[in-house]
């Protein structure tokens, strides 16, 4: 079962006077937000903004999935005291949003649990936004909501981590972040008319506020294998610095954006003005990553290389769909109990093959030997018409001893692996599993060999979160902590493609359009 955390707020400028609610619906599991709303609902008080709120934030995870359970926070003792059935509900107003409230799920689905303001500031933020729209005379909307945003810039510091590094969330929160300091240096923000005063919840704003709890943290990320690992490394584990990874040459073939190249010409004087320009060039031109020529001579990849190299070799790359085993976060390697899709993976999987075939442009399919490749492949083939050739060099990590964990359970029983493990690519499960270095090493050579047997065709590869990072890394030339920095879900396409000069383009990852 599904488990939501759903936050909720209102608030009132005169109580009662101009309201608004906000509400946010996040996965218990990783701390992702699902979804945002936020609603100005004209002149009421605080309680009965608070109430819509509630209500508002249980229609949302309704929407999602109605068997999930539900854990409502809030920062109105009133409403959560009401609702847990210890306090009576007399005012007129409220009865009503109560009743609306406790009909969304059964009773047994759901919980309330009181937290202080401080740990409440995201919905609180969506409240405030929808108020201020409302006082421009428009609705709340949530492409314009920098509540998330808010939120986590005026914490005092970082939560404690409880998974793998990151996650997506929290990548996605850092761009937000950082394209509203650029906007920040080019446009004054709007500012309150000189003296006008504060009221109701338009003063927290105002008010420094301290470190959300962990289990709604958005750097609260999922664990690893098959429910990969997805973001920054974790505080305090020691990284190759990028400038050691700047002054060597790319380990692997296919590498595409390494730093360490050269505009023509340049030399120990270029400034670094210069080279930065060089390589934003270089980027949008394809030609990154490729070594400077000698005075005189045309370079050979890029702009300069021989104007037909031929088809590439095309790898569109599937993870499998769900097992029981996905949503539950648990590592699912190649050493563990090798699970069937469950009844959703099934379903992605038929998903994905419609899309494939409205594409038209596969012409073989290779898979993992793995149970959950072969039956996603297998639905793949069947729409497709062609069959299905197994390689074992696709298969996902052997985890060890953390097989069938979550990654909460491994921090507890083998914590100084797990922090081995975090921190070095050479480190390996407990129990003998398979490094991040040796899966890197396999799939370099079974990347060359599919890439020899399957020269200028398209190719369905069926693999695995991890198989399917690497592959990406190092048609990237990446370093190995990137595998934490990227977000594969279940059913999704990504695509390399290999060229004769040994250049890659990464043309697709984690498309999951077709699930939708």
């Amino acid at each position: 079962m599904r488990e939501f955390i759903v936050e909720a707020d209102g608030g009132s400028r005169g109580n009662p006077g101009p309201a608004g609610y906000g509400s946010v619906v996040a996965d218990a599991a990783t701390g992702q937000t699902l979804v945002e709303r936020a609603e100005y609902i004209g002149i009421a008080t605080n309680n009965v903004a608070e109430y819509k709120g509630l209500v508002a934030g249980l229609r949302a995870a309704r929407e999602l999935d109605p068997t999930a359970s539900v854990r409502v926070r809030m920062d109105s003792k009133l409403v959560v005291e009401q609702m847990s059935g210890r306090w009576k509900i007399k005012h007129p107003d409220m009865k009503p949003l109560a009743a609306e409230a406790a009909r969304i799920f059964p009773a047994s689905q759901v919980t309330y649990e009181w937290i202080p303001r401080e740990r409440n500031k995201h919905a609180d933020r969506l409240a405030n936004e929808a108020m201020d729209a409302g006082k421009r005379g428009e609705q709340w909307s949530p492409s314009a909501s920098t509540a998330e945003l808010d939120a986590r810039t005026t914490t005092a510091g970082p939560p404690e981590p409880s998974g793998p590094p990151g996650d997506a969330a929290a990548g996605a929160a850092r761009a937000r972040a950082a394209l509203a300091g650029a906007r920040d240096h080019t446009a004054p923000s709007a500012a309150p008319a000189s003296g006008a005063p504060l009221q109701g919840r338009e003063e927290r704003r105002a008010q420094p506020t301290g470190t959300r709890d962990s289990t709604t943290s958005d750097t609260a990320p999922p664990p690893g294998g098959d429910t990969e690992p997805s973001a920054a490394p974790a505080p305090g584990a020691p990284l190759q610095g990028r400038g050691e990874l700047r002054a060597q040459p790319p380990a692997t073939r296919g590498s595409t954006t390494s730093e360490s190249a050269r505009p023509p010409g340049g030399d120990a004087a270029t400034s670094e003005a210069d080279r930065r320009a060089a390589r934003t060039v270089a980027a949008a031109t394809g030609t990154a990553g490729t070594a400077a020529p000698a005075e005189g001579k045309a370079p050979t990849v890029g702009w300069g290389a021989a104007p037909d190299m031929g088809a590439p070799a095309t790898f569109v790359l599937l993870r499998h769909g769900e097992t029981l085993l996905t949503p539950q976060k648990r590592f699912s390697g190649s050493g563990g109990s090798d699970p069937s899709l469950s009844d959703v993976g099934r379903e992605q999987a038929e998903r994905v093959a419609a899309a494939l075939a409205a594409r038209g442009t596969i012409q073989a399919i290779v898979a993992s030997p793995l149970t959950r490749t072969r039956e996603t492949a297998g639905a793949v083939a069947a729409r497709l018409g062609l069959d299905v050739v197994i390689e074992d060099g696709l298969r996902e990590t052997d985890f060890g001893a953390w097989e069938g964990l979550t990654f909460g359970e491994v921090r507890e029983r083998y914590p100084d692996d797990l922090n081995a493990w975090l921190a070095s690519p050479k480190a390996e499960p407990t129990g003998g599993g398979e490094s991040f270095a040796a899966t890197a090493r396999r799939m370099a050579a079974t990347r060359d060999k599919l890439i020899a047997s399957y020269a200028g065709r398209t190719v369905l590869l069926v693999s695995h979160v991890t198989p399917i990072k690497t592959l990406v890394r190092l048609a990237l030339g990446a370093p190995p902590e990137s595998l934490f920095r990227m977000e594969l879900s279940a059913a999704s396409l990504s695509a390399v493609a290999y060229y004769a000069d040994g250049n890659a383009s990464v043309r697709l990852f984690n498309d999951t359009s077709h699930l939708r």
